[in-house]
Order: C-alpha cells, then structure tokens, then sequence
C-alpha cells in the first residue's frame, strides 16, 4: 500500500502453503519490499529489496533511510543489511539472483549514483557496472532486473524499453517490444529463449529471446478512466485507456462479434475525457494530461489542438501555473447547444466557438493549497508526468433540465453548483466530508435538484464507500453506501433514465445496485470478472461499464430491473416484459472477438420454485398480432438418435430447452421460425435454417402447468435502413411462407416415399425365396426404382459426406434451390425481381414432382396393392 504508513509493511513467510504467515523482516512503517529473489540451488537464501515510499495524491516521494538490500541465509529467521559498495541513499530497487551461477546477484537501483549493481560473491560486495540514464530513468515507476537463468554474464532490464547486456551489465542492447513501460519478465529456467514479457500494453510470448513476440491484440485487458456514449445505431463506446490510445468502438455489429476492425481511436490521450454531441458525433473533443486538449472531426481527420493555455506543464509546481489540470481533466459538450464546450482546471472555462477561445465563469474551486501544489518527486528524481497535479476539477456535470445549471468537483475535495451559468457559484460540499476525490457527480434525469456524487479517499489510505446524494441542489446531503462492502471505495454513481431511485455504483469490487434510491444496495456482478469499475453509463436498455484492467463490459437488456417492483414473490412464475428486438443481418467474422449483444428477443421470467427438467410443464410461445403461434419452446431437451447425436436440421441447431432454476431465468429467440421437417441428404448446399419474421407486434406467453401469462414486445427492424412500406414486409412474408411449407412439404414426401420402399423392401424380403411371386418381386423392384427416378431430383440421396463434396457434385436437390432463394430473400424487402421469377420457377418445378409423387402412389402403389391384395399379403402404407 503505498498511501499511507502502515506497520503491515515487510516481508512475511508461510511454511504450512499460505494458511497463516509471520512476518520476518520489518524496517519501519514507510518501508516496503519491492522485489525478493531467491537462490534457487538453497530456498534458505533470500534476497529482499526494501523501498521507503510514499505516494500522496500531491506527491511521489521514493527513496529514504529505510531503502537498502537484505539478505538471509536462514530462510528469514534472520537478515543482515548489505551495504559495502552500494549508495548510502537508496529509492525502489529490484534484485534478481543468477541461477547459472548464484554467487552473482543483479541490482536496479533509484540513487544519485543509480543504476546496475552487480555482486560475484553473493552480495558481500557491490560494484556499480552502469550508470546509463537511459534504462534508469523515472526509478519510482521501473528499476526492474532480470538474470538469465542459462549464461551468468546476461541480464535483463525494463524500463521505459528493455534492455540487454550479455558482458556483465557493461553495455546494454535494445530489445523491441510490442509496447512500451516495461514491468515485468519471465525466462523459461530449462530454455532462456523462452520469455513472458508484460509491459502498460498487456504481455507477449517470445520463443527466440526476444527478436519476435506474439501480439497483444488478442487481450481484452484496456485499464479505461471514463466511458461515454452516443446515439447512434449501434452505439458506440469511447474512452481514453492508460498508456494507449483513445477508443471508440460499437456497442454491436453485423458479424459474428466485435474486433480490432471495428475499432478508432479519437481524440485526446491515454488519460483522455471524451465529449460529442451524441446525436451527431462527428466532432470529438478528448483531453490527455497536462492540459491537453483535441478537437477530431471523424470526417475530414482535421485534428485542431484548442488548449486555452499553451504551456508545457511538466516538472512545474502547479502553484506556478495559470491554470491546473488534472489527470483526468474534464471536458463537456452542453446537451442544450452542442456549439458550448466546457473544460475545467482549477476553474472552469467556457467555449462558445469550438474551442478558439476559452473565457473562465468561475473563480478557483478547489482547495487551492499552495503547500499541496510544489514540485513533484524526490529526494533522488523529479516526476514531472502531471499525475500529482493537485487542487484540480476532477468532474463537471451539466443539468439534462437546465442549460444554467453546472456542478463541479474537485480532486481536493469541494464540489459546487452554478445555476445562472457560472455568475454565482454556491460551495455545498457535503458537511464533515473529509478532503476526497469527488470522482463522479450525477444529477438525476427525473429532478432537477436531485444529485448523487461518488468520493474517494483511496489515495488518503481509506476505502470505505463514499456516495452521497442531495434532493435540494446540494443545501443538505445524506451518504448512502448500505450494503456495500467496507473497502469497496466507489468511483461513480449512476441513476437509470427509465426508474427514478434505480441506482448503479461502480466501485472497487464490482458493480452494485440499488433499488430504493440508494437506502439499500446489493452486488450486480453476475458474470462481470471482480474488477474495479472505473465508470458506468445507462444507454438506452443497457448498463455500460469501463473497468480497470479487463476493458468494456456492457450488461444487454437491464428492463428485469426496471420492473422487478412489479413482481410478486408469492406468484407461481413472473413473466417480463421483453424490450424491443432488432432485426439485423449478422454475417461475416474476424479473430479475438468479443461478444454481441444477443441476437433477436430475449425472455426473462422467474420461478417461485425449481422445476423439474424435461417433464414438459413449462412452455413460452411466440405469437403473432393474429394469435397464431410462431414458435414454441419447452423445458424438454431434444431428443437424441440411436447414435448419441441431438436430432436437428443442421444449418439450425435444437433449441435449448427452458431453464428452470428457481428465481430469475433468460430465454434468447432467435426470431427465427420453427424448424423445417427433418430428413437426411438435405443439407449438402445451404442452411436449412428457417426464415426471420417480419417487425411489428407480437406476444410472448409462458405456460406453467396450465396457466398462463403474456405480454407484448415489438420487432425493430435496422434503424439505419430507413422506413419500409408495410406491404413490401407482407410481400416477403408470404413468399417466405410459401416456400417454408414447400420445403415442409418436400421433406414429408421425401420421408414418405422412403417408407414406402422400406415397406417394398420388406415384402421382397418376404417372398425372395418362396415360389410363384415373380410379378411381385419384379413390380416391387419397378416401384422402387420409379421412387428412386423421381427422388433423384427431389432430396438427392447418396451424396458423400466431405465438407467440399458441394463442389464435386452437380446440385439437383429441389429443396436446396428452395432453401437458396429463401436466403436470398430472408433480408429487409423489397423482394429483388430475381427472387420472385426463381419462386415462379420451384412453384412449377415442384408442382410437376408433386404430380409424378401422386402418380406413384396412387397409380403404380395402388396397382402394386392389388397384387399383394390377391396374394393375401398386407399393402404398402399410402399416406
């Protein structure tokens, strides 16, 4: 922990495998281990690098009396410091012990005489090797040291870029790497061309020492300040990600999954706030730190720096500065006057022209401690990143309701509110709340003077939870953290546009939420990984959350939460109100994708109790504004062939049965019919997978043992496609139909006539050996090669079974070429000429099948019936 002293700093061990520990080394309360090394020939040997540290929101200080390098030989009973020939002044420090030879010992060190040390006689002395500032440089946030395991001359070290020596630590080459601030490294001990390496941009694989590493594209493991959203379809998602670029990437998209294609980066910095006009985002404002400040036009790619004070703030105290930005510094588009910029320091300032001019409405609203604004670092290096900049606007709210009124607040812990435009501003921090970051404020969009504020003190030592809300523009306040764990500090608060008193907090452990205006909270984490959650926005249905570590996770579809107050528990079962679908044309692929929203209706319901799987009590339907039933589904699982293998069309898989655990449950329909009927060789060319109703209304009713419960929901076509006359819809539909029963009707008749020659097959075998029946075995083998003449250009039986045989073997398969044009026409109308003369054509080809089927069975079955009639010998089913 480096915020504050504690006596839990040193180095601790465990002989029973972690279940209790005992501390064994402790310098003081400011004195930290930042490494330990083992000599791995004798686990009694042990070095510890120990770091007097501090961190302050103000302030980095690194280096101190207690810094130094320890060694035991007793597996920690005892230490003895070792000093001859190192800095009397030491900062961080990182040891690494040589396994080819472990005698000689490798040391980082942050001093005035930094850099590699090296030991040859187990660290009884020290000689300084090099001095290089280049692979030494910002001590506090590097110093890290890796032996090779193989060659006792070769060493590693991480910085800003990593470094290799294989002469002692003498010179030291560059190794690329795919990204730059270097952490950490791991040489496989049996193969030194083996590494693991991680660095600000994730970690990569090398099998050759370091001249190649695998990619970090394949990670999802962005660390992202803030989050925002626009409205278009799909939404996107932007935020600024540490040590990278700026994001912007869809909420969905119409392949399989979202990817590196679909990706942008926008304006501002690594630490960036971003701001839009949410309706038209063409003109993205981002920040990035030291004041920094980007216009984009995602058009033209004009990028227009508009800092309102051009001044390189690096390495200078913010006391001498004109204006103090945070880290994190804010920016603002006015949701009333999107041509309105806001962007805040230690004031606030105001742009009515892009961002040419800024004009400051409000006097300093921080602490504005001048002790708290020097420069940063010491006593052995200066850190001039920006990061300690204090005294600063952390956030800045506009009210939805009112153009006026604007809310601020500070990382020192103030918060204020203007309402006529930054004229006046009131000081209405919460009473007795202690100095804190105010790192989020949220003003409710059901109440103009209702407000909610999320506060940190993690950077003071401290992680309770601090959220607060006032109901009167902050005259009076109440902090509502029931329920929330004891060192969950939070960093947002978030109110649903759709619920008033429907809250999400986004803290330290995960997500949580409350129902009851924050009186009482519970955990919302489900399967969101337990990462901090940096910030959270409602859009729409769904709950977008940024996190610090594992990158954007959105929670699809939070309506169950907005009517939860409707259940009640004593009922049998609760049926939701489903929101709206969208019906969109997915297709294509890419690698490392993440997941999309669900694709078609989703069906949440809960269940006072458990109910047994498979027994078929429970049923949800799909219905049309006409009452009929477009798709059914139950709690029974498909059934299996004597093979082991699920019955289904392939091209559309069974469906799942219904869960039926007790509490809350999710169904997915796909908007898709039910499936076609089944029979084999009918899948080599195309998916039979069934056509996609039209938008409009439609129902949804769950059956429990009986009884029944509905509700209604609406099909959305594609926002992006513009309005489509009702009739061209009707038009698709009933073709698509037309053709669905064609393809029905193909696969019963397929079906049918191979009973028939089952049943054929069976009488031959009857009489093969019996005297006197030479008409019946000649006519029952002329039926079944009429059956098989016609099913030729029908199911196409008999085709091999390779994935590429399609490409081998001429299609005649009549329900292929139905399915086709099925697909050609399953998408948004109007229905291409080209589709509709193919339809012609099937009508007409499988009207002429139709009739020689008819001819079979009731002509030449009929005349075959009569033979086996006078034989007294039963007939062949005609169906």
């Amino acid at each position: 922990i480096p915020w504050a002293a504690t006596p839990e700093r040193g180095v601790y061990r465990s002989t029973d495998g972690g279940k209790s520990w005992e501390k064994v080394l402790f310098v003081d309360d400011d004195t930290g281990v930042s490494f330990l090394s083992m000599d791995m020939t004798n686990p009694d040997v042990l070095y510890a690098a120990m770091w007097d540290h501090r961190r302050e929101p103000w302030n980095i200080r690194s280096g101190g009396p207690g810094s130094g390098l320890y060694k035991t030989t007793d597996g920690g009973d005892s230490w003895q410091k070792l000093t001859n020939g190192l800095p009397e002044l030491m900062g961080n420090t990182g040891i690494s012990v040589s396994r080819a030879n472990p005698d000689r010992v490798w040391a980082m060190i942050e001093a005035v005489e930094g850099g590699v040390y090296r030991s040859d006689d187990a660290g009884e002395t020290w000689q300084y090797v090099n001095d290089d500032h280049g692979i030494r440089d910002r001590g506090w946030y590097y110093t890290h040291i890796f032996a090779d395991p193989v060659d006792e001359d070769t060493v590693y070290v991480l910085a800003a870029s990593m470094v290799k020596s294989t002469d002692g630590g003498e010179t030291f080459e560059g190794i690329r790497t795919p990204h730059g601030d270097n952490h950490d490294l791991w040489i496989n001990p049996r193969n030194n061309q083996w590494m693991v390496q991680s660095n600000d941009g994730g970690a990569n694989v090398s099998y050759n020492g370091g001249k190649t590493w695998s990619t970090q594209a394949n990670q999802p493991t962005a660390q992202f300040y803030r989050v925002n959203v626009d409205n278009v379809f799909p939404y996107q998602l932007y935020a600024g990600q540490q040590d990278n670029s700026t994001v912007r990437i869809p909420s969905r998209t119409l392949e399989n999954g979202i990817s590196t294609q679909h990706f942008r980066a926008v304006a501002g910095g690594e630490s960036a706030h971003i701001d839009f006009d949410p309706d038209n985002p063409v003109l993205v404002y981002g920040t990035s730190l030291l004041g920094s400040i980007v216009e984009l036009n995602l058009e033209t790619e004009e990028r227009r720096n508009i800092e309102p004070h051009p001044y390189f703030a690096g390495f200078r105290p913010g006391r001498e500065l004109r204006y103090r930005f945070n880290w994190n510094a804010p920016v603002l588009v006015s949701r009333h006057d999107p041509k309105v910029l806001y962007h805040a320091s230690n004031v606030v300032l105001k742009s009515t022209d892009r961002g040419h001019a800024w004009d400051p409405i409000s006097p300093d609203l921080t602490r504005n401690d001048p002790s708290k604004q020097g420069t940063t670092g010491g006593p052995i290096m200066i850190e001039g990143a920006g990061g300690e900049h204090y005294g600063t606007i952390m956030y800045l709210a506009e009210s939805p309701h009112d153009a006026n009124t604007l809310w601020s607040g500070s990382d020192d812990g103030l918060v204020f509110v203007t309402r006529d435009g930054g004229t006046n501003w009131d000081n209405v921090t919460p009473r007795g709340m202690p100095e804190a970051q105010v790192n989020a404020i949220d003003i409710s969009p059901h109440d103009p003077a209702t407000a909610y504020i999320a506060v940190t003190r993690y950077k003071f030592n401290d992680f309770t939870p601090m959220i607060y809300k006032t109901s009167n523009y902050g005259r009076s306040w109440t902090r509502i953290v029931d329920g929330i764990g004891e060192e969950a500090f939070t960093r947002v608060v978030r109110e649903d546009p759709a619920v008033r008193g429907l809250l999400y907090a986004g803290t330290e452990a995960g997500v949580y939420v409350s129902f009851d205006d924050g009186d009482h909270w519970q955990s919302l984490q489900l399967n969101l990984p337990m990462v901090p959650i940096t910030d959270l926005r409602v859009h729409g249905n769904d709950l977008v959350a940024a996190t610090q570590g594992r990158s954007f996770w959105i929670l699809d579809g939070i309506t169950p939460l907005h009517q939860l107050g409707d259940v009640d528990t004593g009922d049998a079962m609760h049926l939701f109100r489903p929101q709206d679908a969208y019906r969109l044309d997915n297709s294509g692929w890419w690698p490392q994708q993440a997941e999309n929203p669900p694709d078609g209706a989703v069906f949440h319901y809960t269940l006072a109790e458990k109910i047994e799987a498979n027994d078929g009590s429970l049923v949800l339907e799909v219905l049309g504004d006409n009452g009929a039933v477009i798709r059914r589904f139950s709690n029974e699982a498909a059934a299996e062939d004597e093979s082991g293998f699920v019955k289904g069309v392939i091209g559309e898989p069974p469906a799942p049965p219904l869960e039926t655990e007790a509490g809350m449950n999710r169904y997915v329909w796909n908007l898709r019919t039910e499936p076609y009927t089944e029979t084999s060789d009918t899948i080599r060319y195309v998916s039979t997978r069934p056509w996609r109703i039209a938008p409009g209304p439609y129902r949804v009713r769950l059956t429990l043992n009986g009884e029944s419960v509905t509700e209604t929901f609406n099909v959305i076509s594609d926002p992006r496609r513009g309005p489509i006359p009702a009739e061209q819809w009707r038009h698709q539909q009933q073709l698509l139909s037309e053709l669905g029963n064609m393809v029905n009707e193909i696969h019963e008749s397929t079906n049918h006539m191979r009973s028939v020659v089952e049943e054929i097959q069976g009488v031959l075998a009857l009489v093969a050996t019996r005297s006197g029946y030479a008409d019946i075995r000649s006519g029952g083998q002329e039926l079944i090669d009429r059956i098989n003449a016609w099913e030729i250009h029908v199911p196409q039986p008999d085709l091999p079974n390779g994935v590429e045989d399609r490409i081998a073997f001429p299609s005649r398969l009549l329900s292929t070429q139905v399915l086709h044009v099925m697909r050609a026409m399953d998408q948004d109308p109007p229905v291409t000429r080209g589709s509709e003369i193919r339809t012609e054509e099937l009508r007409a080809q499988w009207a002429d099948l139709k009739s020689d089927m008819l001819q079979i069975l009731d002509v030449d079955l009929r005349e075959f019936n009569a033979m086996l009639s006078a034989e007294e010998i039963p007939n062949i089913t005609r169906r």
